[in-house]
């Protein structure tokens, strides 16, 4: 049953309607604030009908749970206008006002909802109560109405001003805030711009210690280098006068005294060559000849130079798989791993060593483990310093000069391997050394500076590329298509090769140290303009206009067969 079901006629019968809604609200709990939207709401919504003709209202409460509904509905004889300004009233007014609204998109129809409070009565006695408050209400004159809203605004006034005056006190906090916000920011950008300073400082010190660094190591790398070959001579000198004092005469004591001296001068030869090898090493000038290792044949040739190392007691156990080849520098392999076995031997006085090689994916493994003293885990990486030598009880029973492993692991990086170390004390070590096939001793060594292939239509062919490799690769393709091939690394020196001698065609790389190709290529057509000439590069031909129409090849595509087709057509163009 409803609360209020009334028409609007008049403005006599909105102000009434307001009234009463304001009452309805009152009765039913809400506050103050929700009492006056609802209640100027319905009387909008009522102006605006009252405009135009006449409402009907019915306000009600729907029950629910945990909350009931507050549902007042009106429809107007004339469709409401549901869009406008809000200050023209109606229901654009109403939605400013109350959040719940359904309306009819015909506007026929507006139906307000307010959700009560869960603490609202209203059981039929309630609601009972709430009728009659609200026919009171809604029989009152204008007058009253008029001065409860004028109460209404001026309680709203107050309301504004409070609200005005916080306002106020929080714009000035905030205001302070800011200021205390600016004077940190402005104290942060200063200690940042100080600290950046210093770590520009910091990186511009380091700079000068790296470079620093890298010139006491290249200077102590020539220092090694160039002791160990002055060394070299007075120790081999040595080494003969104490042969031609063990062929003479000598007493027993003599005798035993030259051996002591021989063996004190083979050690010292050991470690020049140890420290020749480790400068050459560290240098780069390890000279990489790639070639077809047979792994199987190594490890037995390996074991036999072994086997009189081993104490009395201690096997060797080697094993490899069959036909298992690896394309690297058999002597410097070779090298590492006798270094490798060579310490497992004086470390290991009882039980075995395991020498094993095996596939790994793209790389061959050989592992050379002992069950000797073992290394204690701090000390594992230290042996790979240079003249670290960890103690240990057979020490004094051993020679070592502390440069075979630095040696031996940065060889293995020389062969694009890497060699690691593991180790428990008591139990043992493993030293594990990685190593790539490498590309084939036609690709690696250095181009020679003229190779002669016998026959070919080409004549005289002149390469020049600072990628040795590739141009023996080049070379190697031109067998049986070039009378004569000749090989330039730059080019001064590939001008120098053709003034001793004119080439019928020139292969030039674009990128070249010093003059680049196309520079090259105009100087050879100055000085020698019957040579053909075609240029070839890793990236694509650059874009200039003396390069129009230039036989070019993408060195990615190289093959035989298009390499030669256009040096013929470039014999042919000349």
């Amino acid at each position: 049953m409803p609360i209020l079901a009334t028409q609007l006629r008049s403005d006599a019968d909105v102000i009434a309607l307001r009234r009463a809604g304001r009452e309805i609200c009152r009765q039913l709990g809400l506050d103050v604030q929700d009492q006056v939207r609802v209640a100027t709401a319905l009387s909008e919504m009522g102006r605006a009908a009252v405009a135009t003709g006449t409402a009907d209202v019915v306000i009600a409460v729907v029950p629910g749970t945990p909350q009931a509904t507050l549902r007042a509905e009106i429809t107007p004889d004339v469709a409401f206008v549901l869009d406008g300004d809000s200050s023209d009233g109606g229901v654009p007014a109403a939605r400013r006002l109350v959040r719940d609204l359904e309306i009819e998109p015909t506007g026929t129809r507006v139906v307000l909802t307010k959700l009560l409070s869960v603490t609202a009565r209203v059981d039929e006695a309630s609601l009972a109560r709430v009728r009659r408050s609200t026919a009171a209400a809604h029989v009152a004159d204008a007058l009253d109405e008029l001065r409860v809203q004028n109460t209404e605004l001026v309680r709203t006034l107050d309301e504004l001003t409070q609200q005005k005056e916080e306002l106020r006190r929080f714009n000035e906090e905030l205001e302070e805030t800011n200021r205390g916000v600016l004077a940190m920011y402005d104290q942060l950008s200063s200690e940042l711009e100080e600290t950046n300073t210093g770590v520009v400082a910091l990186y511009a010190e380091l700079d000068e210690r790296g470079r620093e660094l890298a010139a006491a190591n290249e200077a102590k790398t020539r220092f090694l280098r160039n002791v160990s070959h002055e060394l070299r001579s007075p120790v081999n000198s040595i080494l003969g006068l104490t042969s031609l004092l063990a062929d003479s005469h000598l007493d027993a004591d003599q005798a035993q005294q030259a051996t002591y001296l021989r063996e004190s001068a083979t050690t010292m030869l050991q470690l020049v060559d140890e420290l020749l090898d480790l400068a050459r090493a560290e240098a780069g000038h390890e000279d990489v000849e790639p070639a077809p290792v047979d792994v199987a044949r190594l490890l037995d040739e390996l074991q036999g130079t072994t086997l009189p190392l081993l104490r009395p007691g201690v096997t060797l156990r080697t094993s490899c798989p069959p036909d298992l080849v690896l394309v690297t520098d058999r002597r410097l392999a070779a090298r590492v791993l006798r270094n490798l076995l060579a310490n497992a031997a004086k470390f290991t006085d009882e039980g075995h060593i395991e020498f094993r090689a095996a596939n790994e994916g793209d790389l061959v493994r050989f592992d050379v483990r002992d069950t000797g003293l073992g290394i204690a885990e701090e000390h594992v990486e230290s042996v790979f310093e240079e003249f670290v030598q960890v103690p240990n009880r057979l020490q004094p029973s051993v020679r070592g000069t502390g440069l075979g492993l630095p040696y031996a692991r940065r060889t293995s990086e020389a062969l694009g391997g890497t060699l690691v170390a593991s180790s428990q004390p008591d139990v043992g070590s493993v030293f594990t050394l990685r190593l790539p096939s490498l590309p084939s001793e036609a690709s690696s060594r250095p181009a020679r500076a003229e190779v002669v292939p016998q026959g070919g239509d080409l004549g005289h062919v002149l390469v020049v590329d600072d990628d040795r490799a590739f141009a023996s690769v080049i070379v190697a393709m031109l067998q049986g298509h070039a009378a004569r091939v000749s090989v330039a690394h730059d080019a001064s020196h590939a001008l120098a090769l053709l003034h001793d001698g004119a080439a019928d065609l020139a292969l030039l790389d674009v990128r070249l140290p010093g003059t680049d190709g196309p520079t090259l290529r105009s100087r050879i057509r100055e000085v020698h303009p019957a040579t053909g000439t075609v240029l070839m590069s890793s990236a694509s031909l650059p874009v200039r206009d003396d390069l129009d129409g230039v036989l070019f090849l993408p060195k990615a595509g190289i093959s035989r067969d298009n390499l030669v087709a256009t040096l013929r057509r470039a014999k042919e163009a000349r």
